[in-house]
Formats: structure tokens, sequence, C-alpha cells
């Protein structure tokens, strides 16, 4: 029929034609870098935009009137792969020739961000060939490949986030007087703070779809390697989660050396992507099996090195870090505390309190299944470090207002830290309950996504965190009655 023969034509172009196009933008951000001809560099944006518009649909177009539909997916993949090992390396590149020919005077921040985009870059390449090899390593052998919430995230803003990149890499100041040209400058002009936010996300939800990846396919992947042996099995096995556990922790540095740039905001962002990784981690282990004891062993060590690693990975995160953004952000303002209190004495405190809270978490024989005793060191974190992020930000509008942000601070800092050691306060597992409620997990997912990309990221955590803090008042009638174990994540 004509109109199949069509809708089969516009398929193919949707889905071929992205290679061209990008190519084709690669071209031009070679001419931009010799020749710097600001419409050269409007032909490479117009082209990266259409290819990520062809990104955004082909899928749905080649599933409501595609009569190939599982191989349009196939090829879509592929595609997928051609088009980002073309487009990153070249943003990679961009970024550092627009320090050295467009903004010579740049600063720390200019060149960090610069760096921080090749760290991206890498990690896309990495997820790319990783996702490819584990789908063909397990083909028929597992599980059918089903994409993950993060996996679609991740195919829905990579492109554009490419195409933003590319504007942003190439742009050339006082080109031609056009609307066109006018609107694509604007993208070429965003502030470095918003692009960190954006690369920031990108950034966790890679590693959030390389965790999903693991957590789906890694047990038939490991079947297939260890042929039988469970005690090896189990060894290899335990790099993933380990490994996400690291990735923790990494987050948390990430963030404390954003704090001593000033960049709260990412730096709370990244707070968030630690808390991420730490319900990732304990979701691989137990997806895997890792947290049953082996075959003809009743009980489990009651230390292993997941846990030494889980442990120490939070104390860095949400102990440690929290109070040092603290005592980094009021001590550079010159705040005075009520009573004469020491902000370092505040920052130990609550550093303190939050590895008693861990201590506590790892020698407790009696746990209680889906609950916490006190509030665990995440939320801790989350809830604190929100006050310091509403006080960097709104004492740079009204510096008079200093010191009742200060006090408002040291107060939830103090509060934090007791909140975490009492123990006879229940507080549910979060992580699992979002397993077990979809709702919840997407009105939480859309919630902390208009709170990103709004100006008021602190307050709608802190509210979402307060709602925590007083949660056993509500949750408490639903303890079980009866202890198991405990959850894997403090």
């Amino acid at each position: 029929m004509p109109s199949s023969r069509f809708s089969k034509k516009i398929t193919a172009l949707l889905v071929y034609g992205r290679p061209p196009l990008v190519f084709g933008g690669m071209l031009c951000a070679l001419a931009v870098m010799w020749f710097h001809n600001p419409v050269v560099y409007t032909i490479g944006v117009v082209m990266l935009f259409v290819a990520m518009s062809f990104d955004l649909v082909d899928g749905w177009f080649a599933a409501r009137f595609g009569s190939h539909a599982t191989f349009a997916h196939l090829a879509d993949r592929i595609m997928d792969k051609i088009v980002y090992a073309i487009i990153f390396p070249v943003v990679a590149a961009g970024m550092m020739w627009r320090l050295a020919y467009i903004m010579p005077g740049y600063d720390k921040n200019d060149l960090l961000h610069a760096l921080f985009v090749l760290v991206i870059c890498v990690t896309v390449l990495i997820r790319d060939s990783f996702a490819h090899f584990i789908r063909w390593f397990t083909m028929g052998k597992g599980p059918e490949p089903e994409n993950s919430e993060f996996t679609r995230l991740r195919t829905v803003v990579a492109a554009p986030v490419a195409a933003l990149l590319y504007a942003n890499a190439f742009y050339i100041p006082e080109g031609p007087p056009s609307k066109l040209y006018f609107w694509i400058s604007w993208l070429g002009n965003i502030p470095v703070k918003w692009l960190f936010v954006i690369e920031i996300l990108f950034l966790v939800i890679n590693f959030g779809s390389i965790a999903g990846y693991l957590r789906k396919y890694g047990s038939t992947f490991m079947n297939e390697l260890c042929l039988g042996n469970e005690r090896l099995r189990r060894k290899i096995l335990a790099v993933l989660p380990n490994s996400l556990t690291i990735f923790n922790a990494v987050m948390g540095l990430l963030a404390l050396w954003f704090a001593y740039q000033d960049r709260i905001r990412e730096s709370y962002l990244l707070l968030i992507g630690a808390a991420v990784f730490d319900k990732l981690d304990g979701a691989v282990a137990r997806r895997l099996g890792l947290t049953e004891p082996l075959p003809g062993v009743e009980t489990q060590p009651r230390f292993t090195l997941g846990g030494i690693l889980d442990d120490i990975s939070d104390g860095i995160s949400f102990c440690i870090v929290p109070a040092w953004i603290y005592s980094i952000v009021l001590a550079d303002s010159g705040v005075a505390l009520p009573a004469g209190i020491s902000v370092d004495m505040v920052a130990w405190f609550y550093a303190l309190a939050g590895v008693a809270r861990l201590i506590y978490f790892t020698i407790d024989t009696r746990p209680i299944p889906g609950f916490f005793k006190g509030m665990p060191t995440p939320a801790g974190a989350l809830f604190t470090a929100s006050t310091v992020l509403m006080f960097s930000q709104y004492t740079a509008d009204a510096p008079e207002s200093a010191p009742f942000w200060g006090a408002f601070s040291t107060v939830v800092m103090v509060a934090g830290g007791v909140l975490m050691n009492l123990y006879p306060l229940r507080y549910l597992h979060v992580g699992k309950y979002m397993d077990q409620n979809a709702w919840f997990k997407r009105l939480s997912i859309c919630m902390f996504g208009i709170a990103i990309i709004s100006p008021y990221l602190g307050p709608i955590c802190f509210l979402y965190l307060l709602g925590y803090v007083f949660s056993p008042l509500v949750t408490r009638r639903l303890l079980p009655g009866k202890t198991a174990k405990k959850p894997s994540m403090p």
C-alpha cells in the first residue's frame, strides 16, 4: 500500500538520517575551529538540533507505523552508538578550543567545566560499549532486553544534552543579525552554573543506567562465566555493588570539591547523586543474591568487604562531607552564631553523630525489616545540606539575613545529628518503599525534577525531608510484629 511504503520511508529517514546530520555537524565544527565563521556555526547547530529531533521521534514512529518495529529498534541502537561516538568527542575537543581561542581570559570555573565535560563524554562512550557488550553476551540466555527508568531517561536526554553542549562549545560571538542566530547565541551564552546542573544530572543518569544493566543482566552474565562455581561467582559479582559504593564516595568528594569552588547548588546535586548510588548498590547486591548466605552456610558473616566499603563511603558522603560543606559556607560568610557557638564545633558534632549512627547500624543485632532505627544518614545529609544551600542562596541576595539563616542552619545540623541517633524512632526505608509503590516513586522523581530546574531546590528538598523527619508519627503503625534481616543501606 502507498501509505505503508511512505511510512517505511519516513521511518528509514528518521532512523538512518541522524549519522549524516551529525557527521555534517562535525565537519561544521572543524570549519568553525579553523575559520571562526558564525554562519558555519549556525549551520552546524541546526544540523545537530534536526538530528536531535529525529532521535526523539524515530522510535515512536517506527513502533507506530513501521512494519519491522523490532528491526528498527535494533537499528536505532546502532545509530545511537555511531552518533554518540561522533558527537561527544567533538564536544570535548570543542570545549578545550573555546577556552583557548574564544575565552583566553578564562578562570578556574571555566577550566573545571571543560574538564567535567571531558569526563562526561568518556562516561557516555564507556556506558554505550558496556551496554552493547552485556546485551550481546546475555542474548537468549537471560531476561529479554528491557529499558529501565534510567536507561529510558538517558536515551531521552542524551541527544538534547549533546546538542546543547555543541552549541555552547563552538559559539562564535558577533554573528549575523538574524533571529535564528539570536536564539542559537542564547544557547552559547548559558551560564556555567546552569550547564553544571544539567551535566551533573546527565552524569548521574549515565551511571544509573550502567547500574540498571548490572542489576538486570549481572546474574545471567556471571552464571555463564563461572560455570557453577558459586563462591567464585560471588567474589566476582561483589565487584559490581562495591564499585557503585565507591561511586557513592566519589560523588561525596566531588560535592566537597564543588563547595570549595562556591558552587553549593551543584554540590547539593552531587549529594543527591551519592544518595542514588547508596540505594543502587544495595538493590544490585540483593538482585544478584549477594545478601543471602552461600549454599551450606546458615548465616552471612557479620563483617564483609562490601559492608565495610559501604560504611566508609557513607561516612564520607553523608557524615563528613555535609559537615565540611557547612563549615566552609558559614566560615566564609563570617556569620556569628548565637551563644558563641563555633561553626567547627557544630560541624564536628554532626560528623561524629553520623559516624556513631553508622557504627550502631553495623553492630545492631535486632534490626527491623523495612525500617531504620533513627534517621538514616543519607536523609540526614540531604536534610541538613538543604539548609546550607538556602543559606548560600538567600544571603547572597540579602546579606542582612545571614544571622537568621546561620542560626537556622545550625539548629537543623544539630537536630539532624540528634535524630540520627534517636534509635527508638522508626524511619521507613524509602528506597524499598519506592520499589514497592510506583506512584510514590514517580511523584518523588517529578518533585525533585521540578526542584532541580527551579530556583527553589533548597526549600523544596527541605520540606520534603521535613516530612520524612516527622514520618514516624504516621508510619509507626506499619511496623511488623517480628524482626528479620536489616536493610542493606543505612
